[in-house]
């Protein structure tokens, strides 16, 4: 019996659809290691792993790996996107209203969809994005 071993990066993006390139495997491994960072940040690291990327050439390789579920969008309101590699779990956010710092907050009840609709008006729902907002523990501590 052999023990499975964890795909690379580039296996990810080929089993996905996705075209193989430096860009997309700096940026998937860059949204994997960060914690909920929005596009300036991510392309600060992509180039620090190889180089000069444009803006646009970061926002397509994140519209294509958003699409292939290999990373997942948030967009808390009144916040630039951000982005994670924590996909296929029906995970939420909480989000501080001072700092804008972003933490993971497992499903709260049960099985996804975690929340049932009161009225769910004839749709089929798949997912619920539940936002929790307050203050995190730094800047509650600074008041």
């Amino acid at each position: 019996m052999t023990a499975s071993r964890t795909p690379t990066t580039a296996e990810e993006l080929r089993g996905a659809g996705l075209r193989v390139t430096a860009a997309r495997v700096a940026l998937l491994e860059t949204v994997r290691h960060g914690d909920h960072l929005g596009v300036e940040e991510l392309a600060s690291g992509v180039r620090d792993r190889v180089g000069h990327i444009s803006l646009q050439a970061v926002y397509e390789a994140l519209h294509a790996l958003t699409a292939a579920g290999l990373v997942r969008r948030i967009e808390p309101a009144g916040s630039p996107a951000r982005f994670e590699g924590r996909v296929g779990d029906n995970h939420h956010h909480i989000v501080c209203r001072s700092c804008g710092a972003v933490a993971d907050v497992d499903c709260v009840v049960g099985h996804a969809p975690c929340l049932h609709a009161s009225n769910d008006h004839g749709f089929s729902i798949d997912e619920a994005e539940v936002i929790f907002w307050g203050r995190c523990p730094d800047c509650s501590s600074s008041t």
